[in-house]
């Protein structure tokens, strides 16, 4: 079965105002709804860039996102799919596409996870 990586854009700055109530949970909705199906490989949400992100460029380090943009990559999820429509569907149902934000769907070409031993 093939693997997609899905990316899940947020709005890079939310004011107070702007959050939705109940949008964490109906991430951690989705989240389980993957796992259950059988679909989902790992998923990793990441801190806010804006108060996280450091960026390297060349021998520039410099603090914020790589880009100045209006969304930020907000997490992301690799899963397996039998075919890409079947991967858009599992991306679709993403909260972020209707919470402001939005997800983006690639094929993976490869990977790697480091065999650590378990924490004792």
């Amino acid at each position: 079965m093939a693997q997609y990586a899905i990316l899940i854009y947020a709005k890079a700055q939310v004011e107070e105002a702007e959050v939705i109530p109940g949008a964490r949970e109906a991430h951690d909705r989705h989240f389980e709804d993957m796992v259950e199906s059988g679909a989902l490989v790992t998923a990793f949400a990441l801190q806010p860039a804006a108060d996280t992100a450091t960026s390297i460029r060349g021998d520039v380090v410099t603090d914020g996102p790589f880009v100045d943009a209006k969304e930020v990559i907000a997490g992301f999820a690799i899963i397996e799919a039998p075919d890409l429509d079947a991967a858009l569907e599992i991306a679709r149902a993403n909260p972020a596409t209707q919470q402001g934000g939005g997800v983006e769907v690639r094929p993976v070409e490869g990977g790697f996870i480091a065999d650590r031993p378990a924490a004792a």
